[in-house]
């Protein structure tokens, strides 16, 4: 069976200009990078030198890049380093209703350890309000943590203005920018923000390698103990061949970024423009709003998205659900809900985000297999039955 991979905002392949550039650090080149000796400075080399391939993709300077293991931590790094670095006042952070787990727990944390927390609305786009962030400041603000594209939607939030009431209030920015680097434009000054996570295995690294930039002469205080590592603000001995991927990977998404956007961007238009021409009863979730080129959320009514999801996978098509499982319970997505679709609409939601290796014989397959078991899941749907007679 010929199989379609639509789930590479889950993760990518790791690209083969990568692997490359990692295997001698597998094989052959194993100092620890903190060494002062031969095999320690071959490896620091590959580190450094990964340091100024991320620091070339965001336009800052490479000692304002800091590699944590993914870009959990690096949003735990920003958000937990710059809110406990205060100690003399009340704390407030303000942040959105749709963020990614990795922002939105460590907020709950810190509303346990006294801080007072801001979750902002969205639209039916996934958009945040600038007005509703105005509104929100406070003077004990000490950070704003809003993401730069969505995992679902991949709607683009209004960094640019958002930095701007940020400058203007004294207050911190940081963005969750795991989705958006190596598909758009990520130039960090651009951007407005203070602070910047990413993760590797998102384009064509390999799992376990990110970074965070932080924007110089900022300070954060430790999440973690233990060596000084990373000046100091991230401990651990550093993961060489995984590092040197993520530079390898940010080289080469520098290299392909406008050619491989505008390809991506018009397959995902006419993946759009074929399953609604085609299959009745379906929308595109935040289609009225700037998105990153490869990610659509198409929702079927009548239809479970977990049975189609897994109809699918029996077709060959990866696709993935707009709901999240824990502990064996299907729970709607928060992103979905907090765009405004109910429970059901939220359920009948599957997101497609295509990659590299994706091409128009790829999708066509796709929208061939989503017309067969649409149609197959409708017919045994009551609810259909009724809406149809």
């Amino acid at each position: 069976m010929q199989r379609y991979y639509f789930d590479h905002n889950a993760t990518t392949p790791v690209a083969p200009e990568v692997l490359d550039a990692m295997l001698p650090y597998l094989r052959d080149v194993y100092g620890n990078a903190s060494s002062i000796h031969n095999f320690g400075q071959q490896a620091r080399l590959g580190v450094e030198t990964a340091r100024r391939q991320v620091a070339s993709l965001l336009g800052c300077a490479p000692k304002d890049v800091v590699f944590t293991s993914g870009g959990t931590e690096a949003d735990n790094l920003a958000v937990f380093g710059t809110v406990r670095a205060i100690h003399d006042r009340e704390r407030h952070v303000i942040t959105s209703n749709i963020e990614h787990p990795a922002v939105l727990n460590a907020c709950e944390q810190l509303e346990r350890e006294g801080a007072a927390i801001t979750y902002l609305p969205v639209d039916s786009d996934g958009l945040v309000s600038v007005d509703d962030m105005s509104a929100a400041l406070r003077p004990e603000t000490a950070l704003i943590s809003i993401m730069h594209a969505n995992n679902e939607l991949g709607t683009i939030q209004p960094l640019a203005e958002i930095s701007k009431i940020a400058v203007e209030a004294g207050v911190r920015f940081h963005t969750d920018g795991v989705q958006s680097c190596g598909k758009i434009p990520t130039r960090v000054k651009e951007l407005g923000v203070d602070f910047f996570s990413l993760s590797g295995h998102k384009f064509y690294g390999a799992k376990g390698a990110g970074a965070l930039y932080v924007r110089k002469g900022l300070q954060l205080e430790k999440v973690q103990y233990g060596g000084h590592h990373e000046r100091d603000r991230r401990p651990g001995t550093e993961n060489v061949p995984g590092i040197v991927g993520l530079g390898a990977a940010a080289e080469l998404a520098e290299k392909h970024l406008v050619v491989e956007g505008e390809r991506i961007t018009a397959l995902r238009d006419r993946l759009e423009l074929d399953v609604l021409e085609r299959i009745d009863e379906c929308r595109v979730n935040g289609r009225g709003a700037p998105r990153v080129p490869n990610t659509t959320s198409i929702q079927f009514d009548h239809v479970e998205g977990e049975a189609l999801l897994i109809a699918l996978d029996l077709r060959g098509c990866a696709v993935s659900s707009g709901a999240a499982c824990s502990s064996g319970a299907v729970e709607p997505s928060h992103v979905l809900i907090a765009a405004g679709l109910s429970r059901d609409q939220a359920k009948s939601t599957l997101r497609f985000s295509l990659g590299r290796q994706t091409t128009g014989e790829h999708t066509d397959a796709l929208v061939k297999a989503l017309i067969e078991v649409v149609s197959h899941l409708r017919a045994l749907s009551p609810a259909y039955s009724k809406s149809a007679a």
